[in-house]
């Protein structure tokens, strides 16, 4: 199919799960397994040594810094502040500047959810109205480095990306020629697009809620009132993040990840837009050049789905799950659906040596994950590595 023909990939065509009764027998199995399976999930390079090591003893180990989709423009109504925070939470930053600033939650704007443990640099919008009081938000955690006026608040997705400098400690003797290896493979083949542990929240209880949502095991009334929005929205997110990455987790192990299959949802990396593989022989060509990608399914109601072949593995995912499709309408609006690459490519790649280990920078697109592509690197093998 040509590029003309593509459809935006939040646009679904519905599909059934397998077995919707599975509900209440496969849920004792995912809490039981939940941290297993994210330990053990195969590598893209599993024939390379990992280099080990330990990131994140100290927050300067990891640095990101956000890349704004756009600049803002200097007029508007809404003030830009280029924070800089240290080993605090997203949730925490966003409470901080709205209790100094004396403004509500909601009325603070960010384009992404940034790692505690890290020193992170990011845009978050104010009204312009709190300009004269900005400077109460400094403290021993956060910093405005810079402010800006824009016509439009900053909206979750506002970013092109994130560029990361990380340190792994301690690792193996040999640690360079073993990250030389791995990196070698990553260049030529991208690696799979697994969500971070951070996204499922401590020991999986972020999701856990998530599923429990979906499948009417509890309401939103049984949040706390306070963090309900915040908690809402990321729970049934990594519900969405946890049965996408057991697609993938499938597609790798069944050494289908880089093989177009019939019926897979196809993005064109240019444009984005995505369209349905139904010539296997005609897309394997293009996506081996780089100019589409598979994609993955987050869950939703404006999801385009996959059919055929893949249509049935990602409906068998949901099913083991024990979520129904229709389950996702019920929050439609926090989980409206869309489409995720199940490889990605690091951009300014780069691992020097350092006199703690080993330096690694690079820039990944937004929503995709550094943790989960130096776990290709360190290979860690048990939960607090």
């Amino acid at each position: 199919m040509s590029e003309s023909h593509s459809e935006d990939c939040s646009q679904q065509r519905p599909v059934e799960s397998l077995d919707p009764g599975l509900r209440e027998t496969c849920w004792p199995w995912i809490v039981e397994t939940y941290r297993i399976r994210q330990l053990n999930r195969p590598y893209l390079t599993s024939e390379l040594p990992g280099i080990g090591g330990e990131i994140k003893r100290e927050p300067d180990d990891f640095i990101v810094e956000e890349l704004p989709a756009y600049p803002p423009c200097g007029e508007g109504e809404h003030l830009f502040l280029w924070v800089e925070k240290r080993d605090l939470s997203a949730e925490r930053l966003t409470a901080h500047i709205a209790r100094t600033l004396k403004i509500s939650s909601a009325a603070v704007g960010v384009a992404g959810l940034k790692d505690r443990r890290a020193v992170t640099r990011q845009y978050v919008s104010v009204p312009a109205s709190c300009r004269d009081r900005v400077d109460a938000i400094n403290s021993e955690s956060v910093r405005v480095l810079e402010q800006t006026l824009h016509r439009n608040k900053l909206r979750t997705g506002h970013q092109r990306g994130n560029r990361f400098e990380i340190l792994v400690r301690n690792p193996a003797e040999d640690a360079g020629q073993r990250a030389a290896a791995v990196k070698a493979v990553i260049d030529a083949k991208g690696f799979p697009n697994f969500y971070g542990e951070q996204r499922y929240g401590v020991q999986g209880d972020t999701a856990e809620l998530g599923f429990d949502l979906l499948a009417g095991r509890k309401s939103t009334h049984d949040i706390e009132p306070k963090r309900r929005r915040f908690l809402l929205r990321l729970a049934l997110s990594a519900a969405q993040s946890e049965i996408f990455d057991q697609v993938l987790e499938s597609r790798l192990a069944d050494g289908l990840l880089h093989q177009v299959i019939e019926g897979d949802v196809m993005q064109v990396v240019a444009s984005g837009g995505c369209f349905s593989a139904t010539d296997t022989a005609a897309e394997q060509p293009r996506y081996d050049a780089g100019e589409t990608v598979v994609t993955g399914p987050l869950f939703g109601p404006r999801m385009k789905a996959a059919e055929a072949i893949a249509g049935e593995r990602e409906a068998r995912a949901l099913a083991e799950f024990g979520v129904d499709l229709a389950a996702f309408s019920t929050f439609s609006k926090l989980t409206s659906g869309a489409r995720r690459p199940m490889v990605v490519w690091p951009a300014e790649f780069s691992i020097s040596p350092d006199p703690a280990g080993l330096r690694f920078r690079f820039t990944l697109p937004s929503g995709v994950y550094a943790t989960t592509l130096l776990r290709e690197f360190r290979k860690p093998t048990s939960a607090r590595d």
